[in-house]
């Protein structure tokens, strides 16, 4: 990174919670701190509104109000969430930021959003929630009261719309970031924005095999999800995968599901015998992961797979779907398989059959993890930002102009 860093204002969706956005959020921050580089975090919480320093990085946590409503167990939307302004708009004159960069329209992202356009400072947007599948995954509750021609056509016009409103918003950014090059040249078509890849990293040291409990050659073998317990997770299929093995005679294997949603108490009647640990943090976390011989991962909207590359990490060959972002960080055949729905099951009894070929991708898919560094991912970041930055920084421009008049 160039010795002229800019002084960054990034508003993520989600910061505290569980999620992806969340997760990348934090090692943001972490590494911003490492670097001691000069960055302003704004994102929603239970605490404050309270500014704390330490060193370059400032930490702004603004409470929602009562008008918040869940949009999952630990995620809620403040629709009055922009009575924040005032506040917000006297620290960002106190950290004077050469740029905005937000993760999602949510009411964060728009505060950030408009706040950049007020200072007249450039506007980075990055993409981590593919909206438009979730809004039509979400609709399912009235798509299968239709018959199959005109749900098809509901549910596309459902995803379009939300595709259309989701591209309004990016498209006032100056410069868009996607996890995957699929994505990136969407954003494009849709936004007209230059966009930049911005993949996700993992943490190597706590995510690896040696964190293993179990020993490696157990007769019953544990297939591991981690993730939201919803319906565009896909994990119907969880079900369809344990039917399908036990109706071809495999029954040496367990579930381990780590998480939570609002679908868990469904996936708890029909998933029997499994283990649900709830939400894990780190260490309990990567040993659960060790503890996995395969993780299966059936969503179809995932932008990237953060889980996923955790679960390589720790030497656990995937099964992901051809749909989103996991299929790029899944190599067939080596780190794990990428298969159709329907393929699912076979897939996995194959892999567990053949003990040499299972160790092979346990290897292969650590060697992978090892190459994916959050440090490489957001230096990736700042070098984007310098295509858009103006030659002179905003607020040094600003304080060098005439009095009445803006750089």
């Amino acid at each position: 990174m160039k010795a002229s860093l800019p002084r960054v204002a990034y508003f993520p969706d989600s910061f505290r919670e569980v999620n992806g956005v969340a997760h990348t959020s934090r090692h943001f921050e972490a590494f911003a701190r490492r670097r001691n580089l000069p960055f302003l975090c704004v994102h929603a919480g239970e605490r404050g509104p309270a500014v704390t320093e330490d060193g370059g990085v400032w930490t702004l946590e603004l409470p929602r109000g009562a008008l918040s409503f869940a949009l999952e167990k630990d995620l809620r939307f403040d629709p009055a969430f922009l009575r924040h302004i005032p506040f917000v708009g006297e620290v960002m004159e106190r950290f004077r930021p050469d740029l905005v960069h937000v993760t999602g329209p949510s009411e964060v992202g728009a505060l950030g959003a408009g706040l950049a356009l007020h200072l007249e400072v450039p506007l980075a947007a990055s993409w981590h929630t593919n909206v438009h599948e979730y809004a039509s995954r979400r609709a399912n509750w009235l798509l299968r009261r239709l018959p199959p021609g005109p749900s098809a056509a509901t549910g596309l016009t459902i995803q379009n719309a939300a595709m259309v409103i989701a591209a309004g918003f990016y498209r006032a950014a100056d410069l868009v970031y996607a996890p995957n090059l699929e994505l990136c040249a969407m954003l494009e078509r849709w936004t007209g924005r230059p966009t930049r890849l911005m993949p996700r990293g993992v943490d190597a040291e706590l995510f690896n095999p040696g964190k293993r409990t179990r020993a490696l050659h157990e007769s019953r073998m544990v297939l591991g999800f981690v993730g939201r317990l919803s319906v565009e997770k896909n994990i119907t299929q969880l079900v369809a995968v344990q039917d399908e093995l036990q109706r071809t005679g495999v029954r040496n294997f367990r579930f381990v599901i780590v998480g939570h949603g609002a679908e868990e108490a469904w996936l708890r009647e029909r998933l029997h015998g499994a283990d649900f640990t709830g939400v894990l943090h780190g260490e309990e976390l990567a040993r659960a992961y060790a503890d996995m011989d395969l993780f299966v991962f059936p969503s179809h909207t995932d932008t990237f797979g953060n889980v996923v590359l955790e679960a390589l990490a720790s030497g656990v060959p995937a099964i992901v779907t051809r749909d989103g972002g996991p299929k790029t960080i899944v190599h067939d055949g080596e780190t794990g398989r990428v298969v159709p729905d329907e393929d699912f099951a076979s897939a996995i009894a194959g892999v567990l059959a053949d003990g040499e070929r299972h160790a092979a991708m346990r290897q292969a898919a650590r060697a992978y993890a090892l190459t994916a560094s959050w440090d490489a991912v957001f230096e990736g970041v700042y070098a984007g930002y310098e295509s858009i930055l103006p030659k002179t920084r905003a607020w040094a421009a600003r304080e060098s102009s005439p009095p009445g008049r803006r750089a």
